[in-house]
């Protein structure tokens, strides 16, 4: 039997607004109703499985019924800009799935929908009716269904005329009675005043429809009975606005409301250009099917492409290792599937070698056997070029199996976050709906996920593996060719991609660890905590949970009386800011903080840290994300080694269990002084700042002569915090709010900060209105080497998502910059290592300090070159300063 579904399109784009966070493309867009009616229509594809479709829309706001009643629908606010600009790119999206819509002047949704409705079950079709109006239960019948969406539009209930008489105890033709009496708001639909539904159900059960309701009010005793007799018109006339129309005049040929389905391409476009990124990674458009034997041969990638390639998988075992020695020269493409987050820890799924759409599968045994040895020397060629997916996981892991993997030319996930650093799935399966090209299975549906992830056979596996070597080989070539469109090239071949081998070469190295030092501070921090908390129970004059912020609550907001700040669902809020706040008020508020501080440095960086040692090397091998932030800057994990805490003293202590990997070595730290400043005056081109720079001055205390306008001699501690604050903050965009935070001021004196500021710095303020103007124009801003972050929300109407994106374009040219000058030194400074034969080893990267370790004998030469080597990675104008201390630890040299 045929099936037609109905879709209420006002209805359904209005629900899905509400109920999803606003969200946008580049371009600035809102997609959030469009994200939602997508997820809706594929939901409804696969489940009711239509012949017909068809979506209907209002056509304007006058409608037949307004010459009657001017007032329907007056009530209603006005559409929100952020939704009303989304119906066009609705309208797209159904011509990309191939579904039919109509909209005709003078007539609502309702009745378009009324009408194909009637005309579907007189041909004999099933009907399905999708809406959120409880309006639409009217035109329930045998063979007519009404969907009514409930939680948004993630969930539906469906009525048949038997459900609609389980929940109403009407039939479907007793809606329109049921509305004639209790109105509807939302339309402006009068009713009776004072009648609800439950009312209006009890009038209705006795009397049938509104006219036999008016016929009975004589009968009707008390206010009830005045009211109905009082507004028997409105009744009437509330009953023949509610019911739908079903005589539109349109065109009801089936053959252009018939669905077949959707066209993959297509449909990949329209989600690319509204970025539905997961969407785009969980479908698969390419259909591909498998040969005869279902074994080798697959047109993996798309059948139906014009682009299809017919792949062959060569799985290599003893017998047939020959034939892959032979392909060696030929070979361009390597993946290495590494099974874990941690590259360190990670197993090795397998490697292929991939040329001339054929696909050559080593499993981790054949790679390890002597017959390899060929193929581990040919993987440690660096003159033999090599297209690889993650070069830094690639090379890690590899190397734990004994691999040495180098010569590799190119990694389209380096490429691929360059082009686009704000997308969070670098998956292959992304990239290929990016460019368009026929899809790969995604992971998941090979492996599985959670509890149920497994590998496959060999043979399967082989199969999955070859095919992302081809997706490689494919998208690598659209790659270089827009990195080159977009000015990035130098940035990806002269900084990124020797930055990962540099990553791998020091995660391998890794850093030496005295578990005793560790263990030694940990009792010192347990001791120290022992007594805050005895403390803690002292001022609060009982003993509690200190971990629960309830238990907590309870003692400071009743039995100490201290004022609530804020609160959450759960109860007053305990957290970090407002125990600052409360900090003053009351000597056990400082003691818990301290609390705070030292229970994290105990669990987080004592225990955690000490779980992190490798029994194999006593080193702790972090992993570097090189592929994470938007603006360009490292990140560490396994463990995280940006985030141990130098505040506190005790967090500063816990450097002393970082020491030389040799005896008698010595530890060299190397930090950039105000590198993010110093990059605001070169891209600002401000005057004093650039002067003070020059001169090698304090540049809070010369903020705070210029500020305030006092000499030097004048200017005091206070002043110069408040500069310092003010001056880091100008960096991330900061706002009056956020510096009166800061300072403990009111926003009113943190915004006259902020004015005076910009009144002495004129380039500053220059450049922030620059840039902004700039990236309202491109949509997107750059660092110094090219780097760029698209900013979509910097042209929307929402406030708080357009002055983020402000806030952003002001800050990331800075912040990116200073990111990649580091990584800049870093690469240059293992050049360095390299070919002067230094013995040194460059371990840890930890924001702007780079700390290494280095032979006595060597330690002269080093105080000079580091420095040398980051004051110069980046030519500015204005000088770049290092500060090299050195010691028997990391925290001596500091």
């Amino acid at each position: 039997m045929d099936k037609l579904v109905l879709i209420d399109g006002n209805s359904i784009a209005s629900r899905a607004f509400y109920a999803l966070p606003l969200l946008s493309n580049s371009s600035g867009f809102h997609t959030n109703a469009v994200y939602g009616f997508t997820t809706m229509l594929l939901r409804l594809i696969e489940e009711e499985k239509p012949t017909h479709f068809l979506v209907a829309f209002d056509a304007g706001k006058v409608t037949f019924r307004h010459t009657d009643y001017k007032e329907y629908k007056g009530g209603r606010a006005k559409t929100p800009p952020e939704l009303s600009e989304q119906f066009p790119l609705l309208k797209e999206l159904m011509q990309a799935f191939g579904i039919a819509q109509f909209e005709l002047e003078g007539y609502e949704a309702d009745d378009i929908i009324g009408t194909m409705s009637r005309v579907g079950e007189e041909a004999g079709m099933e009907v399905v009716i999708v809406s959120g109006d409880k309006d639409m239960l009217q035109l329930a019948s045998e063979r007519v269904t009404v969907a009514l969406t409930r939680k948004g539009i993630s969930e539906t209930e469906r009525f048949d005329p038997a459900h609609i008489r389980e929940v109403y105890d009407l039939t479907p033709d007793q809606i329109r009675d049921l509305k004639g009496l209790m109105g509807d708001s939302s339309d402006n639909i009068p009713g009776i005043p004072g009648v609800g539904e439950k009312t209006a159900l009890k009038l209705l059960h006795e009397h049938p429809t509104v006219e036999e309701v008016l016929a009975a009010a004589d009968g009707i005793k008390g206010k009830l009975g005045e009211k109905v007799r009082a507004h028997a018109e409105d009744a009437r006339m509330s009953k023949e606005l509610a019911t739908i129309y079903r005589e539109v005049p349109m065109d009801v040929s089936w053959e252009d409301k018939r669905f077949t389905g959707y066209e993959g391409p297509k449909l990949a476009a329209m989600f690319r250009k509204l970025e539905f990124k997961s969407l785009l990674e969980k479908m698969d458009f390419s259909g591909g099917s498998a040969s005869e034997d279902g074994e080798t041969d697959r047109a993996v990638l798309g059948e139906e492409a014009p682009e299809a390639v017919l792949l062959k998988t060569l799985s290599i075992h003893a017998d047939n290792l020959g034939e892959l020695l032979e392909q060696l020269p030929a070979i361009e493409t390597v993946h290495v599937e590494t099974i874990g987050d941690n590259p360190h820890t990670a197993e090795l799924a397998g490697v292929v070698l991939y040329a001339h759409e054929t696909g050559y599968f080593l499993t981790e045994e054949i790679l390890a056997s002597e017959p390899a040895q060929p193929i581990r020397e040919w993987l440690s060629d660096p003159s033999t070029d090599k297209t690889v997916f993650d070069l830094h996981r690639a090379k890690v892991t590899l190397a734990w199996w004994g691999i040495v993997l180098q010569g590799c030319s190119f990694d389209v996930v380096l490429a691929a976050y360059l082009l686009d650093p704000t997308e969070s799935t670098l998956t292959l399966h992304a990239m290929l709906n990016k460019y368009g090209l026929p899809g790969i299975l995604d992971d998941v549906d090979v492996y599985g996920k959670g509890a149920k992830f497994k590998l496959p056979e060999a043979a399967e596996l082989g199969e999955h593996l070859v095919r992302k070597a081809a997706a490689i080989a494919r998208i690598a070539s659209l790659q270089k060719k827009e990195l080159a469109e977009k000015e990035m090239t130098g940035l990806y071949f002269d900084l990124e991609h020797p930055l990962a081998s540099v990553l791998a070469d020091m995660e391998l190295q890794g850093m030496k660890i005295a578990p005793e030092v560790l263990s030694a501070i940990g009792q010192e921090l347990k001791e120290r905590i022992e007594a805050l908390v005895a403390d803690i129970y002292h001022h609060a004059g009982m003993e509690f949970n200190l971990n629960s912020p309830k238990q907590l609550g309870d003692v400071l907001f009743n039995k100490l009386g201290l004022p609530i700040v804020k609160k959450t669902k759960t109860g007053p809020s305990t957290d970090v800011e407002v125990l600052e706040r409360l900090r003053s008020r009351h000597e056990v508020v400082a003691h818990i903080l301290d609390y705070r501080s030292l229970a994290k440095l105990q669990s987080t960086y004592i225990e955690g840290l000490l779980k992190e040692v490798r029994s194999d090397t006593g080193k702790i091998h972090t992993f570097y994300r090189q592929t994470i932030t938007a603006t360009g800057r490292l990140s560490s994990q396994f463990p995280n080694l940006q985030n141990i805490p130098i505040r506190l003293e005790e967090g500063r202590k816990i450097r002393k269990a970082f020491v030389p990997s040799e005896p008698g070595w010595q530890i060299l730290s190397a930090d950039y002084s105000q590198i993010e400043l110093r990059v605001l005056a070169h891209i600002s081109q401000d005057e004093r700042l650039v002067d003070a720079f020059y001169h090698n001055m304090d540049i809070h205390t010369k903020t705070a002569m210029d500020v305030f306008g006092v000499s030097e001699a004048d200017v005091d501690r206070n002043m110069r915090r408040q500069a310092k604050a003010v001056n880091f903050g100008i960096v991330y965009g900061i706002s009056d709010y956020g510096l009166s935070q800061n300072l403990d001021i009111s926003r009113a004196d943190a915004a006259r900060f902020i004015e005076q500021y910009f009144a002495v710095f004129q380039g500053v303020r220059k450049y922030m209105d620059d840039i902004v103007l700039s990236a309202r124009r491109d949509g997107y801003v750059t660092t110094l080497l090219h780097r760029r972050r698209y900013l979509p929300e910097i042209n929307a109407s929402n406030y708080n998502l357009r002055s983020f994106a402000e806030r952003t374009a002001m800050n990331t040219p800075i912040q990116g910059t200073a990111a990649d000058i580091i990584k800049l030194a870093m690469v240059q400074m293992a050049d360095r290592l390299k070919s002067e034969g230094l013995q040194s080893r460059m371990l840890l990267q930890v924001h702007d300090e780079l700390v290494f370790e280095v032979p006595v004998e060597e330690m002269e030469r080093m105080e000079k070159l580091v420095p040398e080597v980051m004051e110069g990675a980046l030519k500015l104008n204005v000088p770049l300063k290092v500060e090299v201390e050195s010691g028997a630890d990391w925290y001596e040299a500091k």
